[in-house]
């Protein structure tokens, strides 16, 4: 009996993680523009919005150590507040990126009193170039420097679909 339980436990664990790899996600609707975004760290989402018009909701990944603002340039925290959507490079070492207005006057004013850098060069991007095969596992940890991470997929979509200088709202 034992050994049943067992062949039935290595059969359907890869069948379970193969269908976690390849099964289709929904895809962002077709012609929409995304003006606002918002990311909700301790969920690990990151909804797409259109006005008030819920678009689509992605899971992210985020900085190493997620928890709290980021504060200092090298602490692997994904900063929280109200940004925008100010650049985009379809040619970074990460599968395209859009660039975070991080860091604002406050936060430069604050690691300045403490003697730090902000940091700076948050983004949303894809996986690392040389590694878009691990697909929708990237999500299984955080493991950015402070940026938030999505598939190629993903991030393909978000780059024909977010708009210049759309809000960027993130939540702890």
């Amino acid at each position: 009996m034992k050994r049943k339980k067992m062949l039935w436990i290595f059969l359907i664990i890869p069948v379970a993680i193969a269908a976690y790899y390849f099964f289709p996600e929904k895809k962002l609707p077709a012609g929409k523009t995304i003006d606002r975004l918002v990311v909700h760290k301790a969920a690990h989402k990151m909804e797409a919005r259109s006005g008030s018009e819920l678009l689509k909701t992605y899971i992210i990944s985020l900085g190493k150590d997620p928890v709290g603002h980021k504060q200092f340039e090298g602490d692997c925290k994904t900063p929280e507040g109200t940004y925008t959507i100010n650049a985009r490079n379809p040619k970074s070492a990460y599968y395209k990126n859009l660039g975070i207005s991080y860091p604002n006057a406050t936060d430069k004013a604050y690691a300045e009193k403490q003697g730090k850098s902000p940091g700076g060069d948050v983004k949303i991007h894809g996986l690392r170039n040389d590694r878009g095969y691990i697909g929708k596992f990237h999500r299984w940890k955080d493991w950015t420097a402070g940026c938030i991470a999505v598939t190629n997929e993903e991030m393909e979509e978000l780059y024909k679909a977010v708009k210049q200088d759309a809000v960027i709202e993130i939540l702890p």
